[in-house]
């Protein structure tokens, strides 16, 4: 084939030209109601597929412009997704194995993002941020293990003074007249605010038998709280996990192999810490000591040490607990993996988290594989 000028710009507006008129043809031809199940998931890996494709192209050529501005424009998207597309791919051009994953459509922009970002922070993270990717790792996975390096290789020095002055909360009013509030919070304060939340939510969700999406509870958990109507309005519990050898220095400093964090959210200051240890109910957990899968209920109360593991989460990391089908960090409930009704422990080797939408599923699908009463409502 020969092109007029015979440029390369010839032939990308060629194949460019050539696939758009290919997507045209697709989406007039497609009638996503006359696919059964099967076909819509194939068809959507082939959507996806062309989709990743594309965000090379989109990402490589928005980084030769100066302007995020004009991106923004012929992208749809806001200034400030440009600017991160724009961010991205001058990090991937500098992360070889990136920049090849993402112009095989191996990972998607929003992927690249996040993994663009943690090795600009934490060189050397890229490799194992894109197994987890290329694994079909959920999103809020990849965030967190993202999130987690980039603290970790972020220094701890003036870290208390860097969390102050990041706090916000700013509210404003959305279209439908709603009073939208958003903030940022230091980890002891915002994990405090949160559980204390979950809780009173999950007490209103189990008043009404879930009737409602998870969120909305917790949007009744704020005023219910405020007002002292709450069950939940006690002292609320805060894990904070230190290392033995921190508090023995003084709480002056965390080394390489120890910690100093509250699970599931990220480090604290080691003198943050030594105020809560001093003004707090401190439960330990020894790991190497009592094996707690050998403390067994049959009954839906969960022991107290199994509890505390639990939402330790896993050692060696010990990160808090996280859904074991979606990532998420909150709405969490503890699910039997075998339901009660059928005759499972509440065991730690039998309880799981997960969020509230993949409870109900999982607890749909236990009933259709019979292992629960048809006629038994709620989470197993």
């Amino acid at each position: 084939m020969s092109y007029p000028d015979g440029t390369l710009l010839a032939m990308e507006r060629h194949y460019l030209a050539e696939a758009a008129g290919f997507m045209r043809k697709a989406n007039e031809t497609l009638a996503p109601d006359r696919c059964d199940d099967a076909e819509a998931r194939e068809l959507l890996a082939r959507y996806a597929e062309v989709k990743k494709l594309a965000s090379f192209g989109e990402a490589a050529l928005a980084s030769r412009l100066s302007d995020p501005g004009h991106v923004a424009r012929v992208t749809g998207t806001s200034v400030r997704k440009a600017r991160n597309t724009i961010e991205t791919a001058r990090q991937a051009e500098k992360t070889p194995e990136l920049g090849a994953a993402l112009k095989a459509g191996e990972v998607s922009l929003d992927q690249a993002a996040e993994i663009a970002k943690t090795e600009k922070v934490a060189p050397g993270s890229a490799g194992a941020l894109l197994e987890r990717a290329r694994g079909g790792a959920p999103f809020q996975v990849l965030r967190e293990e993202g999130r987690k390096r980039r603290l970790e290789a972020q220094s701890a020095e003036g870290l208390a003074q860097r969390q102050r002055e990041a706090r916000f909360l700013s509210h404003g009013i959305t279209d439908e007249g709603m009073m939208r509030l958003e903030g940022e919070f230091e980890p002891e304060v915002g994990s405090r605010l949160v559980n204390r939340l979950e809780a009173e939510a999950r007490r209103l969700a189990r008043a009404a038998h879930h009737e409602e999406p998870f969120p909305r509870y917790l949007a009744d958990a704020l005023p219910s709280l405020m007002s002292g109507k709450g069950a939940s309005t006690g002292r609320t519990e805060l894990v904070v996990l230190v290392s033995h050898g921190v508090a023995e220095r003084g709480w002056q400093d965390v080394r390489d192999g120890e910690f100093c964090k509250i699970p599931g959210v990220g480090p604290i200051d080691p003198e943050t810490a030594r105020r809560i240890a001093e003004d707090a109910f401190l439960s330990g957990v020894f790991y190497d000591g009592e094996d707690l899968r050998n403390i067994r209920r049959w009954t839906r109360h969960i022991p107290p040490a199994v509890k505390a593991a639990l939402n330790l989460g896993d050692p060696p990391d010990f990160d808090g607990p996280r859904c074991d089908d979606c990532g998420r960090r909150h709405g969490l409930e503890w699910d039997h993996d075998d339901p009660r009704a059928h005759g499972g422990e509440t065991s730690l080797e039998n309880l799981e988290p997960r969020y509230w939408r993949c409870h109900q599923k999982k607890t749909a699908r236990d009933r259709e594989a019979g292992k629960l009463n048809p006629a038994r409502a709620g989470p197993s």
